[in-house]
């Protein structure tokens, strides 16, 4: 029973942050110029983070990330990188502890998945 509570706490928590964004993001999405503007970006920081949450579900329910990512979750960053030629936005999923303290995932221009890892290189 302790479990489903700590479970049903790091649920609600995940929400709220994930609601937070939404509200914080969405003036960037009304105001942006499409996908056709900077950069020519396929995806912006709104859809990369949903992806981002989906991927991240499924590592946890998979069991590729320890319990500790659901219930120590305590912030989730979106930003664009340079790789070179081209931009990458990357979805930073953050944790309160345990070693290491952050995943990242990574998606392409047009909004694919292009890899994740803990350094975020």
């Amino acid at each position: 029973m302790a479990n489903f509570v700590k479970l049903k706490r790091s649920f609600g928590k995940l929400i709220g942050i994930t609601l937070a964004l939404v509200f914080v993001l969405t003036p960037v999405t009304l105001f942006a110029h499409g996908p056709k503007g900077h950069g020519n970006m396929g995806i912006n920081a709104l859809e990369a983070t949903k992806k981002g949450i989906e991927l991240y579900d499924r590592l946890l329910a998979g069991e590729k990330l320890d319990s500790t990512w659901e219930i120590a979750l305590s912030d989730i960053k979106v930003f664009m990188r340079d790789r070179g030629n081209e931009e990458e936005i990357v979805v930073q999923f953050s944790r309160t502890e345990g070693d290491p303290r952050s995943v990242f995932i990574f998606f392409n221009q047009k909004g694919e998945y292009s890899g994740s890892n803990f350094t975020g290189e």
